[in-house]
């Protein structure tokens, strides 16, 4: 048998796989990333990239690529049954604002997004391997080591991102409780015509309601639709036009289908997210219910979370920093199964489909979590909380944004009106200091506004935009050890 050994083995290459493959090569991180699918997924499935996740593409340099792909959403078209309908907004989101760049949600069909990752990977240096399954695992205190086809591949981690079927968690023996939520459902790409691209198509409610929405950035439509919870079901063309006729009463001619799927809805959270050096992400350790569009930019977030946590320690921070993901994530996979859940009870009851800020994802944080340090009190902004954006001037004049500051895989230390002589410097982070002798200046006070902090005050911000730590002048040795604790130590500076 031929073996091979790598830093980290990712067993799945969807929207997780790909954002974790990502997020460790741009930190210089030797792995390998695994699909056992023989070619890439051509399904619409996951559409919908809500404003947080926004952020997180930013980050990863393909946010611009990804609006140039896809599409603003269209307004929702209910249809009453004499005829006649109501159109309103998907989304309830004011606009954007400098705390928040992004307020929309982003429609990019699934097979796209991807698409648009694999590109940024490729950039990087890596490509994902199709056409690889894993077959057997076992793990000792020094590694993982996976069998793939004929291959044994020996990795230090090993992160499964295979899916809500995933072998990786069936393996580990981790349980997946939750519940079938009695919906089935159908969802295609088709090519059709008879509906306008305007408008978000909905017809009747329960069992008997079907929607027609326009894929941006495609000359397809991806259908929505109740199907019975037992028997087969027709996903041709023919199929299709039979049950789209009966269901909206309009001739509505389908070409071709592009991809089908009749799947049942569930709702099931993972024991567990890590078992010694083998950890879940993505639909492995969570699945949801469609309603909301929180799966995929929920799975992309965990990969967002790992990444960092696992070049740290690959680096020679603790291992025990690892053990935050399950903390920080498992909470949030459950509060959002509970909305994904939640709007879809509303759906079966015919409530008109609406996303509030819930389900834009800005408001989740970790202000439990045990990488949460504050050592003073104060009202606002909390450690754990989403870092704002903010507009500032750098002080040769030019205008930024702290989005801009934090972009790639550092940690950022901003100090206002702090002495930047008090906080050594060190490889992996930047030290911003704002203020009339700093090197940003809050020229509209969007920052002052926003952060909240007295002169003197620091705020950390962590790799994945969270805030990590708060602390003042007087608690600067307590910052320097939370920096030593998630491996950033002092020492020469680098380019970073």
């Amino acid at each position: 048998m031929q073996g091979s050994s790598t830093d980290v083995l990712i067993c799945g290459a969807g929207a997780a796989g790909l954002a974790l493959a990502i997020d460790l090569a741009r930190r210089g991180v030797n792995f390998r990333l695994i699909e056992k699918a023989a070619t890439p997924f051509q399904g619409s499935r996951g559409k919908g990239i809500q404003p947080r996740s926004q952020e997180v593409f930013e980050d990863y340099s393909i946010l611009d690529r990804l609006f140039e792909t896809g599409g603003v959403y269209p307004p929702i078209r209910q249809y009453k049954p004499d005829g006649s309908f109501e159109d309103a907004p998907l989304s309830d989101a004011p606009g954007p604002s400098p705390a928040e760049p992004y307020g929309a949600p982003l429609m990019v069909p699934q097979f796209l997004n991807e698409g648009v990752m694999r590109e940024r990977l490729a950039e990087l240096g890596h490509r994902p391997e199709f056409g690889r399954e894993i077959v057997g695992l076992t793990q000792d205190a020094e590694g993982v080591t996976a069998q793939i086809g004929s291959e044994v591949v020996r990795a230090r981690y090993l992160v499964g991102t295979d899916g809500g079927r995933s072998f990786v968690r069936h393996a580990l023996g981790i349980d997946f409780p939750g519940e079938t939520l009695g919906v089935r459902a159908i969802v295609a790409d088709v090519e059709l015509d008879g509906m306008s691209r305007d408008a978000w198509h909905r017809f009747g409610s329960g069992a008997a309601q079907v929607s027609l929405c326009p894929l941006a950035g495609t000359q397809l439509f991806q259908i929505q639709a109740a199907a019975p919870l037992e028997g087969n079901v027709d996903v041709t063309a023919a199929g299709l036009v039979r049950l789209v006729a009966e269901r909206t009463g309009k001739n509505i001619a389908i070409h071709s289908v592009a991809w089908a799927s009749v799947y049942s809805m569930n709702a099931r959270l993972a024991d567990r997210y890590r078992v010694g050096r083998v950890l879940l992400a993505g639909d492995a350790a969570h699945i949801h219910p469609p309603t909301g569009g929180q799966g995929l930019n929920t799975s992309v977030q965990d990969s967002y979370n790992l990444g960092w946590k696992l070049a740290a320690v690959l680096g020679g921070a603790p291992d025990k920093l690892l053990d935050t993901y399950e903390e920080e994530r498992r909470p949030v996979a459950a509060s959002v199964l509970g909305l994904s859940t939640r709007l879809l009870d509303e759906v079966r009851q015919g409530v008109r489909m609406r996303r509030d800020r819930e389900a834009r994802q800005l408001d989740l944080g970790y202000s439990g979590s045990s990488l949460a340090l504050q050592t003073c009190q104060r009202h606002g902004l909390q450690a754990g909380d989403r870092a704002p954006d903010a507009p500032m001037r750098g002080a040769a004049g030019q205008p930024t944004r702290l989005f801009s500051l934090f972009q790639g895989p550092h940690w950022t230390l901003l100090g206002y009106e702090a002495d930047r002589a008090a906080i050594a410097v060190r490889s992996g982070l930047r030290i911003h200091i704002i203020g009339p002798q700093g090197d940003l200046v809050d020229e509209g006070g969007h920052f002052r506004n926003t952060y909240a902090l007295s002169p003197g005050e620091w705020i950390l911000i962590r790799p994945d935009g969270y805030i990590g730590a708060v602390a003042g002048s007087g608690n600067v040795s307590a910052l320097e050890r939370y920096l030593a604790e998630v491996g950033i130590t002092a020492g020469k500076r680098a380019v970073v």
